[in-house]
């Protein structure tokens, strides 16, 4: 199915690995140009010229997106290279896990920096830009945002905040002309899930392999997502092909959540 995508631009944040890195190359695929943008500059690099083999175009900006500027100066630098800008993917940004009461203050505003405030900077930079070319906005957030978890109360709460602002922005935007939609991954075999993997197995005193199991068997899910299936998925939310998806938050995996 031709999602309609080619010669469009996307910026993609958190793009140096795991899902980031999946959603930029799914995206490149459909034949947009991308905006790459991430803390890690030789990670950036390799896949700006992954992209550009197959015939995109590329810009990498090199960014702290808990820093205040960093944002309006990713999407100016994006727009002024390729002139327009129809797709921003909010993904950089990861929290502590942990006890409740051995979580710092300092924990908590590090989480809310890079994840929250980080989503809120660049969607309020990118609005014009994407009011103009009739875009949008694909927030990927987290399913820990839908059921609480001991361990989890920073991402937790993080994502539950951005689930708001999601369906927030998704009203401003049936005025504006920008759809708005997120995505609540489950467990996704990246990078920082096989370390996840390797602390279970080190705590549990088990093999990796035997980790997997248990951790498949707490989850209740036949198997973990495979990045690129959250880029295929944002893919086809992006596309006008569904452009009657506004204020959507999915579920994107595997049936864990079993809320209605």
């Amino acid at each position: 199915m031709d999602l309609g995508l080619a010669g469009k631009v996307a910026l993609v944040t958190g793009a140096s690995r795991g899902l980031g890195r999946a959603i930029a190359l799914a995206l490149a695929q459909e034949g947009m140009d991308l905006v790459l943008t991430a803390r890690n500059q030789d990670l950036l690099d390799s896949l700006a010229r992954e992209i550009e083999a197959m015939g995109r175009r590329t810009l990498v900006c090199l960014a702290d997106l808990r820093e205040e500027p960093a944002a309006a100066n990713t999407v100016e630098a994006g727009v002024l290279k390729f002139g327009r800008l129809d797709l921003l993917v909010n993904n950089a940004g990861a929290t502590k896990r942990g006890d409740f009461l051995k979580l710092t203050d300092a924990d908590w505003a590090d989480g809310f920096a890079l994840k929250f405030f980080g989503y809120v900077r660049m969607s309020r930079a990118a609005w014009p830009h994407l009011q103009k070319s009739k875009g949008s906005i694909v927030n990927i957030i987290g399913n820990g945002g839908r059921t609480a978890g001991a361990e989890f109360t920073i991402g937790g709460s993080v994502n539950a905040a951005l689930a708001l602002l999601t369906k927030a922005l998704a009203d401003r935007g049936v005025n504006d002309g920008v759809r708005v939609n997120a995505i609540h991954p489950g467990p996704f075999e990246t990078e920082r899930f096989q370390a996840r993997v390797q602390n279970y197995a080190s705590t549990h005193k088990v093999s990796a392999e035997e980790a997997y199991r248990r951790l498949l068997l707490e989850h209740r899910i036949a198997r973990f997502g495979r990045p690129e299936e959250v880029g295929r998925m944002v893919a086809m939310m992006a596309s006008g092909r569904v452009e009657h998806l506004q204020g959507a938050v999915i579920d994107l995996d595997g049936g864990e959540n079993r809320a209605v």
